[in-house]
């Protein structure tokens, strides 16, 4: 540990002499020690490809997981985005712009216990799907609305999204299905348009309508009928699938509706419909999709794939663009990413006869994009940047999530150290453990950690890479034969195998962990001290934290974890 921390530790925990041999500040009350959390991303793409202009930036704005984008504006030149976060806590990050293309966190929407009910049950691809953000002029006021998989859909609002102070939530027991989102007319009027079941029975797997009804501010309920505005899709013969993540726009006096269609894999597309009125009915564009990847060699250089769930934006300065999912699997045919659905962003082009679209024909989603006026800051999350945390303060910073819960009692930051609890809970249950992560945001990585522990039974304490509760890397220290040892665990389906261990001397007080990644796999290390890192077992393939071999709907975390 550094001076900085010796010091502020031995102010918590009494004497330089504790802290040196890590008795009473981690063992003896199953506690682990961490003075830091570096990463630094390392992708090809950024490393062949730099920036051809000072008006370039490099997609996704938004890189690793950070799915189902949505994006308001209060007309004013502020830009609020929000996307997906399952069963994650705080939910729903919230990021601010003045330019569209520099984007910083301003907190969580959902960042009380209180708004998320019933996450604990729940898999990790449950809980908060596709929030959806909207601005109401009429009274100045913002809202999320979004689908809570195991208590229904509900809304919450703020006069001022900087303050981290939205309300709690008000459910909507009357608006069924998911993907809910506001619309908010000229005229006052309100209403909710989301997917559903049809209104008679599905003919198929993946049948779908879009529905709306019509929203009171002032009572803040929903009220009159709820008819389906499209049923099936654009083309209803050809049996699309998965119609969801509806919008609905009015420009120019013509409302504009659109949907993400196809599912949100690899036949994801965004779709586009019209109508002289918000309740239809609304018809189709003839040359639908306005975006979609679908069609494209799998094989082609650095594909972006699972292109959909799209919303527009017209900045202050007139032009259009959309922010939208999609994928970026290894290239060289390998079809499948650690990285989850991320968010992009792509200008928006205008047709003769009144259609926004994206992409056309064999259009690529661009990893390279350019906004004239528009220049990328110097300390921007985008290309392979890095940062090292050193917990400063007494709380996490925005980047950091916890499973299902808030984690009081799981850990402590105390100006230079988080210090993690050993406990039963395993990231393997359906639960909140001893676990803090950050989103993964490249495929080639290099990631470390300082941590000061010394296990005395089955406690362990390290490094994780997480999917899913049954999908999961870790490397801690514990215990081997009596012994310190250096353990890498491998969590697949039900089992949890120690696949590699390395003993340590008993004097190697502070150790450093470490994981890098070439995308394809995962190699794990340790270091006792100086600049030498000692390997720990063989790489571990990267595609079983994948969402072509896990599922769900997330991307991979990496963090910190303690159990015992």
């Amino acid at each position: 540990m550094n001076v900085k921390n010796v010091a502020l530790t031995v102010a918590a925990f009494g004497s330089l002499a504790a802290l040196t041999s890590c008795e009473s500040n981690s063992c003896a009350d199953n506690w682990a020690l961490f003075d830091n959390f570096s990463y630094q991303g390392n992708d090809d793409f950024y490393n062949n490809n730099p920036l051809p202009s000072a008006a370039s930036f490099y997609n996704p704005i938004l890189p690793g997981w950070y799915s189902d984008p949505s994006i308001c504006t209060n007309g004013k030149g502020d830009y609020f985005l929000a996307t997906s976060t399952f069963v994650y806590f705080p939910g729903v990050p919230l990021f601010h712009s003045r330019d569209l293309v520099n984007w910083k966190q301003i907190g969580h929407v959902l960042n009380r216990e209180s708004q998320l009910q019933n996450l604990q049950p729940q898999h990790v691809s449950g809980g908060i799907f596709a929030p959806a953000l909207a601005y109401n002029p009429h009274n100045e006021t913002y809202y999320m609305i979004t689908t809570n998989v195991g208590a229904g859909n509900f809304f919450v609002k703020t006069k001022d999204p900087f303050s981290g102070n939205w309300s709690d939530p008000v459910y909507l027991p009357e608006v069924t299905g998911i993907d809910p989102s506001f619309f908010f007319d000229e005229d006052g009027s309100a209403y909710i348009v989301n997917n559903d079941e049809p209104t008679y029975p599905a003919e198929y797997d993946g049948h779908r309508s879009i529905r709306i009804q019509r929203f009171d501010v002032e009572k803040e309920c929903t009220y009159g009928p709820r008819p389906a505005l499209i049923d099936k899709g654009c083309r209803p013969e050809e049996k699309p699938i998965w119609i969801e993540g509806p919008h609905i726009y009015k420009i120019n006096g013509k409302y504009y509706l659109m949907d993400a269609e196809g599912g949100t894999s690899v036949n994801h597309s965004e779709v586009i419909f019209t109508s002289n009125s918000p309740m239809g009915p609304f018809k189709p564009w003839k040359n639908n999709p306005i975006l979609t990847q679908r069609h494209l060699d799998p094989n082609r250089d650095y594909p972006i794939t699972c292109a959909g769930h799209a919303d527009l934006i017209q900045a202050v300065e007139g032009d259009w663009w959309a922010v939208f999912l999609a994928c970026r699997p290894l290239d060289g045919g390998f079809g499948y990413e650690n990285l989850g659905r991320e968010t992009f962003m792509m200008p928006v082009r205008w047709t003769q006869d009144g259609y926004p679209v994206i992409t056309e024909g064999d259009e690529l989603v661009s990893m390279i994009c350019e906004r004239k006026g528009v220049s990328v800051e110097s300390n921007s999350r985008l290309g392979n940047f890095g940062y090292t945390e050193t917990f400063d303060g007494d709380t996490l910073g925005y980047d950091w999530l916890t499973l299902r819960g808030a984690a009081a009692g799981h850990y402590e930051v105390d100006g230079g150290v988080l210090r993690l609890r050993c406990d039963t809970l395993r990231a393997s249950q359906r639960c909140t453990p001893s676990l803090v992560a950050r989103v993964l945001h490249h495929h080639k990585f290099t990631c470390s950690t300082d941590i000061c522990f010394e296990p005395r039974g089955t406690e362990e304490a390290g490094m994780i890479l997480f999917k899913d509760e049954r999908h999961h890397y870790y490397i801690t220290v514990g215990l081997l034969d009596g012994k310190k040892a250096i353990k890498l665990h491998k969590v697949d389906g039900e089992s949890d195998e120690v696949v590699a261990a390395e003993k340590v001397g008993a004097d190697a007080k502070n150790v450093k962990l470490q994981i890098t990644s070439d995308g394809a796999t995962f190699s794990f290390a340790y270091s006792t001290g100086g600049d030498k890192w000692n390997k720990v077992g063989e790489p571990l393939a990267a595609r079983p934290l994948s969402t072509a071999n896990a599922g769900g709907f997330t991307g991979t975390t990496i963090g910190l974890y303690a159990t015992k």
